[in-house]
């Protein structure tokens, strides 16, 4: 009838495009499965996607020349495009290597994805969100606080590439917001040039983020990457080696010794380092880099040109001797993410850097009472109910 809005293809269709070969039988009904509420009604048309990734896209086969279906929010069907995707991007969403890598991947197809099937909002995130072994077939978007959210569309860092490989496969964490994943590339491109052979990275976030069983409080919108300041050698690394190999600190000693001197070892640290942290800044994309403080220390000391604006963003933190924490923006197109508040003015080399250097923030004060032993206190889960209501929707997304 004319004057209605053109309804999807019929079942039949798609059963048609099953047999030609252009959809996987497996594919059928995520082509007709709901989108979640916060993705954009609106189609776009293949030829003006360009590099706006707010686009809805689902995909519907696991190789790249199949193309996918976006649908608009009336639950119809508009048309087959080709998503866009990052530079080089990754052939298989639901893979975590290509297929020259297939003895390093960490997700075979056989195995299952983990996705559950129903969830109530006293769930523990953490159990739900780190059994999940592939992202959420949606548009890309990082969605909460770096702490407290999730990541819908993210794809993999394959675990090699031409100037990088990814350390501790089995934690299954070199999953991010396409933007992320661009960086990194873009980084390691440049690390040779630099004096630095290419990056060993260690973890960036879940398939589809949220807070993880062990480690990082933070990594959970898909927008942090940590980086190994040990550099990555001249051959690929076995798996083995790839779980057992200890990242290097860069400092003398222990921080936590009162009057240490906690800047780094000249024999360890070196200007390439500090040529590949200053890199990483320059991207206007990175938010923050979290370093040790005796790094920033370096740091301040290794530039002397002109230009000092990258050290801003660059933080002293605990930890973070052994790697760089690179933190980028909250992308366009990521409704509901929530960006940190930009760092103080200046290059933070002065009376802020002081003061992670002495003792106070190190050396434990001494109470001035005994304290009675406590018994340990087991860890409270981290209730779905907690995250953006929207981490449900991409949780359980098919």
């Amino acid at each position: 009838m004319r004057g209605k809005a053109p309804h999807g293809p019929s079942r039949g269709v798609l059963r048609s495009l099953v047999l030609a070969g252009v959809l996987s039988s497996a594919s059928l009904s995520a082509v007709a499965a709901p989108l979640p509420r916060e993705k954009p009604g609106a189609v776009e048309a293949a030829g003006i996607l360009g590099q706006d990734r707010r686009v809805t896209t689902t995909t519907i086969a696991p190789v790249a020349a199949t193309p996918d279906a976006q649908a608009s929010g009336q639950g119809a069907i508009a048309t087959l495009v080709a998503p866009p995707r990052p530079r080089p991007a990754p052939d298989n969403r639901g893979l975590l290597a290509s297929a020259a890598d297939a003895p390093l991947a960490l997700v075979p197809a056989a195995v299952s994805s983990g996705v559950p099937a129903s969830v109530s909002a006293s769930s523990d995130a953490r159990a739900l969100f780190g059994g999940v072994k592939v992202a959420a077939p949606l548009a890309a978007r990082s969605i909460g606080s770096y702490a407290r959210g999730c990541v819908a569309g993210a794809v993999a860092l394959p675990v090699n590439g031409p100037s990088w490989q990814v350390m501790r496969l089995s934690r299954n964490r070199n999953w991010g917001h396409p933007e992320l994943i661009d960086v990194l590339q873009r980084l390691a491109d440049d690390a040779p040039a630099l004096g630095w052979n290419g990056l060993l990275v260690g973890d960036l976030a879940q398939p589809r983020g949220g807070p993880m069983t062990t480690g990082h409080a933070s990594h959970q919108i898909g927008l942090d990457a940590d980086i190994w300041l040990t550099p990555m050698p001249d051959r690929k690394l076995s798996r083995e080696e790839r779980e057992t190999m200890s990242a290097v600190s860069m400092l003398k000693g222990s921080s936590e010794l009162k009057g240490a001197d906690r800047g780094v070892d000249p024999a360890k640290w070196s200007d390439s380092r500090a040529r590949l942290i200053r890199r990483a800044a320059q991207d206007e994309r990175v938010a923050r880099i979290f370093v040790h403080p005796g790094i920033k220390q370096a740091l301040c000391r290794f530039e002397t040109g002109a230009d000092r604006s990258w050290l801003n963003k660059v933080r002293p933190w605990w930890g973070h001797h052994y790697h760089f924490h690179v933190r980028i923006a909250c992308p366009p197109g990521s409704a509901g993410c929530k960006d940190q508040k930009a760092p103080p003015p200046g290059d933070g080399c002065g009376k802020e850097l002081d003061w992670w250097l002495s003792d106070e923030p190190w050396v434990p004060k001494k109470p001035k009472k005994p304290q009675t032993a406590k018994k340990p206190t087991k860890k409270k889960p981290v209730r779905l109910s907690k995250l953006p209501a929207a981490c449900t929707e991409v949780l359980v997304a098919r």
